[in-house]
């Protein structure tokens, strides 16, 4: 289903788009880390690893095909500043695009949106790890994170291109699902019993697809 943006609301645009290289740190089990985001002028080619000079440090839990873009909303980050008491730039929650006019958490596991050149699809939330959490100096952010219902989405690029600060965001396909990236996030960490809401969702991260099918006993459909 092809969605009509409103000529009333804003149209959705990137702020600003963030990478980063990895550095060390002793609060991941792989020794390093690129949760310090930073953002950079001009376009950045959107492939289907990532954004070209970014990195991850933890590979077995962040990246790849399914987690190629992470997205958070300039909104949720407000309200991040005001819990926190201080600013929440660009690219300090991890995220590779900063983005605004957007209910990015809200967005439907299936969706297609295309980000200047290219174009990509929602995946998944983030569940932050304990890297998050000590990069802020908050011991207790992965669950206010977590339990706040603003968990941002990760995208699968379809179609590789560049993404530069400024470009609009238009969503091109809206599926006939109900289940958003905030109720993946709330069905993964505290109400296992949806678990069945995910089975054979199109467009699910595979990861996640593969927890929700164990954990209603059924085999994966790919």
């Amino acid at each position: 289903m092809r969605d009509r943006h409103p000529a009333s609301r804003p149209w959705p645009r990137v702020d600003a788009v963030c990478v980063a290289t990895c550095v060390p740190t002793r609060h991941s089990s792989a020794g390093v880390t690129a949760i310090d985001k930073r953002p950079v002028d001009g376009p950045v080619l959107a492939g289907t690893l990532g954004l070209a000079g970014d990195e991850q440090g933890d590979t077995e839990h962040h990246g790849g095909v399914d987690q190629a873009l992470y997205v958070y909303a300039g909104q949720d980050a407000d309200f991040w500043a005001g819990e926190l008491g201080h600013d929440v730039p660009a690219g300090s929650f991890g995220e590779n695009l900063r983005v605004s006019h957007l209910e990015v958490s809200g967005a439907r596991i299936g969706e297609i949106w295309r980000i200047g050149a290219c174009t990509a699809q929602v995946t998944a939330p983030r569940i932050p790890c304990r890297t998050f959490a000590a990069f802020w100096d908050v011991p207790d952010l992965v669950r206010r994170f977590l339990d706040v219902g603003r968990p941002g989405a990760y995208l699968r690029v379809l179609v590789p291109g560049p993404i530069q600060a400024g470009d609009l965001i238009e969503v091109v396909e809206r599926p006939d699902t109900d289940v958003s990236v905030g109720d993946v996030a709330r069905i993964r960490t505290r109400d296992l019993g949806e678990a069945h809401r995910l089975h054979g969702l199109p467009g699910l991260a595979g990861r996640v697809a593969a927890w929700a099918d164990q954990r209603v006993g059924q085999p994966s459909t790919g």
